[in-house]
Order: C-alpha cells, then structure tokens, then sequence
C-alpha cells in the first residue's frame, strides 16, 4: 500500500502541524469544556463525596473488596503499555510509519498512567497518606513492606511515567524549535525555554539520536515488567483463580492489546478532527489491524491456557471458579469480553476493513469495552467465590463507583486535549524523514535542506 503523503513539501508540513497547535476553532473549546465538566461532575465531585461520606459509598463489600477501583487501574496501566512501548519497538526497527503516530501515542501512555494513579488514591479511601508508601525516615518509624506487590507496583509505575516523560519531551525538543520560530507573544516564549535552545546543528542531532535509542532500549523491558508486576497482586494470593502462573503474560498481552485498540481510537479522532489525512493515513489503520488480529490471537490462547489449566487442576475450589465464572452471575459479561476481544477481531483478516476508519474505530472500542471486562472480571468472579461458601458473596457497582469510572474516561479526554495545543500531535522531523529530498527540475542545484535537518 503506497503512503498517501507523496504529494507533500517540507513548508506544508511546518504549516500544517503549527496551524493544528495555533489556531483554534469553537468545536475545539466546546469539547474542551464538555470533557472538562464531566470530568469535574463525575469523577471530582463523587470521588469528593466519597472522601466525605467514607469508602461505604461505593459498592465496596465482603468478599469483594477490591472492585471496579481496581479493575480501572489494571485497565489504564494496560492502556498506557502499547504507547510508548509500540514506538519503542518501532523506533529500534525504523519502521517509518511509526512517525506520523508516535507522538500521540505516547501522549496516551503518559496521561493514561496519570489516570490510573488517581485510582490508586481513590481506592485507598484515605488519599492524605499516600506519602506513608514512599521510604522516608518518619516519625513513626514506618517503613514500606518492600516484599509486597503493592510496593512493587509504587515503584514500577514511577519510574515508567518518569521514563516515558522523558522519552516524549526529549523527541519534541526538535518540533519545539519549529514551532518557536513560527510563533510570536507567549507562545514564542514558551516554546522558546521547551526547546532549550535548539538549533539542528549536527552535534544536536546525533546527540538526540543517541539518548533517544539509549531510552527506547530501556523503556521496552521497563514496560513489559511493569505489567508483570501489577499480575503478581493477584497471582501472589492464594485466591482460586487468581493463583495463577500464567497471569504475567496474560496481563503483558492484554495491556499490549488494549493499548494498540486505544491507538486506533485516537489516530482515528487525530486524522478526523485535526485535519492529519495525509499524515495519519490508512498504512496505519492498516498496519494497526494486523498488530490486533495477532494480540487478538495471542490473547485467545492464553486464555484457552488459563481454563485449561483451572480445569486440569481437579479441585473443587478451581472447578467452582471457574464454573462461577463461565455459567455464573457474571456469565454475560464474560461471553461478552468472549465476543468482542476473541470474535470480532477476525475481521481484521479482511484487508478492506483494516483500511475502513469507521469500522476499525468501532472495533477498537469494542474491544476496550471487552478489555475492561476481563479486568472487572478478574475482580469480581475471584473474590466472590473463594473457599468456604459461608463467605461467598456477589459484587455490584455503585452509582459513585460508575461515576468515576465515566469520569475517568473524561478526565483522559481533558489532558489529551490539552496536550494537542501544547504539543506537535505529530512528529514534524520525523516526518520529514519520510519524505524525499526536494528538488527542482531547471539546470540549477538542488535545493539543501537547512543545516542539521533529518531529511
């Protein structure tokens, strides 16, 4: 499939990236402001409410502790995976339809995982001492359990938002530059002191090229454990279908899978509504298809695996599990995850709706929608039939609990949205990578690129 940025010139990229950041439209303020409200009305307030009245509002109870609080922070670590590791990966391999995309991908691994760190101060019901998690001489003489899941998860979860801070500032000090020298008033000023003064000599760019690969080898495995990590909350219990050894690759699989379905959604919003038609074109979506049919395969058979292995064990309380699970009184919900995860990511075979927008923008929701299932599931099926059926019980979110997750969706939304006014959404050096060297075609030289660029 031929790109559909051919008939682009190095002053129409310029033109085109800093009118996306510069000028702004009334949709743009009206979308601003409706992801602004509903996140303030449905994640602040409640969550405020709840601060008030005490964990009781939400639907927290014995034996389900944990719920959708829970579930949200797996589902937005998960969604934060694919960002920067995707490009990553596609950076160590020049790929070069990684560079239209990137950028935005990344931007969803930073605001996700800040999403999902708000969750971890909403579920503890007492937010004021967070700080006791962190390893500092106190006057109480308390110290983290440093052997406890929880701790690791403190720990990873920092040092890969510090990480893929870095990694997208570091690769838009370049656009920053572009940008500077295309602004006046604040804005010039601004992105004078993000650029930290650049000017594309060859020291500059062989410099950045360095760091950048420096970080993308030490990003990959930072993400992959991170993942890990967060499955050892629960395979490190003794819960029946919890304690499972299968659960690291399942989770790593599946945060890989939500996360390149939530870049289909946004490449899907950048191309429609930010007027990147000939940046973000249909080699993405279709390159985006293969990536989800294979995950999709992938994550099929580990979950196979995973009902296999509950199966096989022959004991009661793996059997109830795993029955509670398929037949039970969450059944629908997981027949549903069955269909929209497993199912109906087999059209993906079909090239002609990996390149169809709409089609592969329902598909990416859908298996979102399927993804947080499974991470609600997880939750809910465990701890709702352990052992003694004394303590049995069935877990149904509160109105609070489903506030706040809707909140968090726009709460999301409100940083992307931000970020698109502050950032290159795309990549303009890399882009230009892409392109050929402009030419003109009388008897005179070539036209030189300016000193230090990519091209």
């Amino acid at each position: 499939m031929q790109a559909e940025t051919n008939d682009l010139q190095y002053a129409d990229v310029n033109n085109d990236i800093v009118r996306s950041i510069v000028e702004t439209g009334p949709r743009y303020y009206v979308a601003l402001g409706i992801a602004g409200g509903v996140a303030l009305l449905c994640f602040f307030f409640p969550w405020f409410y709840q601060l008030y009245f005490g964990i009781g509002a939400a639907g927290l109870n014995h034996p389900g502790v944990w719920g959708t609080y829970l579930a949200s922070f797996i589902f937005w670590i998960g969604l934060s995976h694919s960002g920067t590791l995707l490009s990553c990966v596609l950076h160590l391999t020049n790929s070069s339809w990684r560079k239209a995309m990137y950028r935005s991908a990344e931007a969803m691994t930073l605001f996700s995982l800040m999403v999902a760190a708000t969750f971890v101060m909403v579920h503890v019901g007492r937010p004021w001492f967070i700080h006791w998690a962190l390893p500092y001489a106190n006057q109480m003489e308390m110290w983290p359990n440093f052997r406890s899941p929880l701790l690791f998860d403190v720990m990873a979860i920092a040092t890969y938002l510090t990480g893929s801070s870095i990694f997208i500032y570091m690769g838009s000090i370049p656009d920053f530059a572009a940008v500077r020298d295309r602004t006046t008033g604040w804005r010039n000023t601004m992105y004078t002191l993000l650029s930290l003064g650049w000017r594309g000599t060859d020291r500059e760019w062989h410099r950045l090229h360095w760091a950048y690969t420096f970080l993308a080898v030490l990003i990959i495995p930072l993400a992959v454990s991170v993942h890990s990590i967060v499955s050892w909350d629960f395979a490190m219990s003794l819960v029946p279908a919890l304690h499972q050894t299968i659960f690291a690759p399942y989770f790593v699989v599946g945060a890989i899978y939500s996360g390149t379905a939530g870049i289909v959604t946004v490449m899907f919003v950048l191309r429609r509504y930010m007027n990147f038609e000939q940046y973000i074109t249909k080699v993405h979506f279709d390159n985006l298809g293969k990536l989800l049919l294979l995950l999709s395969l992938i994550w099929t058979y580990i979950n196979m695996v995973e009902l296999f292995t509950a199966w096989y064990s022959d004991t009661s309380t793996e059997h109830e599990a795993l029955s509670y699970k398929l037949f039970g009184y969450y059944a629908w919900l997981y027949w549903e995850m069955i269909a929209f995860c497993a199912v109906a990511p087999l059209l993906c075979i079909s090239g002609r709706f990996r390149t169809s927008m709409v089609p592969m923008l329902i598909l990416s929701i859908a298996i979102n929608i399927g993804m947080y299932t499974e991470r609600f599931l997880i939750v809910g099926t465990s701890l709702s039939r352990q052992y003694l059926p004394d303590s049995w019980g069935v877990y149904v979110p509160s109105l609070v609990e489903m506030s706040i997750i809707l909140g968090s969706f726009a709460l999301f939304t409100t940083l992307f949205l931000i970020f698109v006014k502050i950032f290159p959404s795309v990549s303009i050096y890399e882009v230009k990578e892409t392109m050929d060297t402009p030419t003109v075609t009388s008897n005179a030289e070539p036209i030189a690129p300016p000193e230090g660029s990519p091209a």
